[in-house]
């Protein structure tokens, strides 16, 4: 296999976030991340009624597997003697855009925002369990303006800083430890619950996606400052920022969420948005701000689009320096 340079990674990492802007997620018949959730399917049909820690486990690692071996397989293809260059960027840029997705992460709150403005409640109350693990049933609009924000800040760590992050990390084989990274955040989502019939099923799951994103969650707090102070001297922004904020809620709040790592980029929000964050009977992040608005789901959709671009940016400098020395 020919070993890419550091330049065709970084090229990689931009071409992968022009797709994920121009065109979105792709079809589900051809989108990798859908196979490997077809694949867990598989295995939970097939989990047995005794041993489900250790069954965990090993669903775990098959996964990780599957996922690992099809990163390494489109470099692979994509290394093979007589394809074109432009064609081996395009194809492994297809699979690596497929890891990480800003269109997904921001569509949802732009749908929801409007039905809020609309006052279309119900429907808001119909949409928001599929992005955030509350009952829904009771909230207020604030509370709902609250759960988009928290869903959009957090997710921005798993869906997109993650992956990046681990292709950032692994050089040449950067491709595959973010696939590795995805089956575990796939898992996660699907299995790695605290109640039944996942609860010894997505142990394992669970506790390797909160190790594999300790550290991107504390970066991200420092992508959120900078996403702060760059949005405050726009003279197009949705509002005030406060970059200073963000880092002080972050270390104050960071810790007051049941996850180890959700915390620290929704205090981040709180505090560069300058609003109070609350899932009704667990956390309080930003206490002394004010509650949240509709029209404050804008504005971290503002934060997090540019966050995401200074993300691109950083890591693909970091790539290209990474090979000069």
């Amino acid at each position: 296999m020919i070993v890419p340079d550091s330049g065709h990674l970084a090229l990689v990492l931009l071409l992968a976030a022009a797709i994920d802007i121009l065109f979105g997620e792709p079809p589900a018949a051809v989108h990798p991340v859908v196979w490997i959730g077809k694949l867990i399917n598989v295995l939970i049909n097939a989990a047995p009624q005794t041993h489900r820690k250790a069954y965990g486990v090993a669903m775990a690692l098959c996964c990780v597997f599957f996922a690992a071996l099809l990163g390494y397989s489109v470099l692979y293809i994509s290394s093979i003697p007589g394809i074109p260059r432009v064609l081996a960027l395009l194809i492994e840029a297809y699979f690596l855009k497929a890891t990480f997705a800003v269109n997904c992460l921001l569509g949802p709150a732009k749908e929801i925002y409007g039905h809020l403005e609309a006052n279309r409640l119900d429907k808001v109350r119909e949409l928001l369990p599929i992005y955030v693990s509350r009952n829904t049933s009771k909230l207020t609009r604030t509370q709902m303006s609250s759960a988009v924000i928290e869903s959009v800040s957090e997710n921005y760590v798993d869906g997109i800083l993650s992956p990046i992050f681990y292709y950032t990390l692994f050089g040449k084989f950067g491709l595959v430890a973010a696939y590795a990274f995805k089956a575990i955040s796939t898992l996660d989502s699907m299995v790695g619950y605290k109640t039944e019939p996942y609860r010894e099923l997505g142990y394992f799951s669970a506790k390797s996606d909160d190790v594999l994103n300790w550290i991107p969650a504390r970066i991200s707090v420092i992508f959120i400052l900078a996403a702060a102070f760059i949005v405050s001297l726009l003279p197009k922004k949705q509002g005030k920022f406060s970059p200073l904020n963000s880092i002080k809620s972050a270390l104050e709040d960071g810790m007051k969420t049941p996850s180890p790592n959700s915390g620290y980029p929704m205090a981040a929000t709180a505090g560069a948005l300058g609003v109070k964050l609350e899932k009704p009977d667990t956390y309080i992040l930003g206490a002394l701000y004010p509650p949240t608005e509709v029209k404050d789901i804008k504005r971290v959709s503002q934060l997090i689009t540019v966050a995401s671009g200074f993300l691109l940016v950083a890591c693909a400098a970091v790539i290209h320096l990474a090979g000069i020395y």
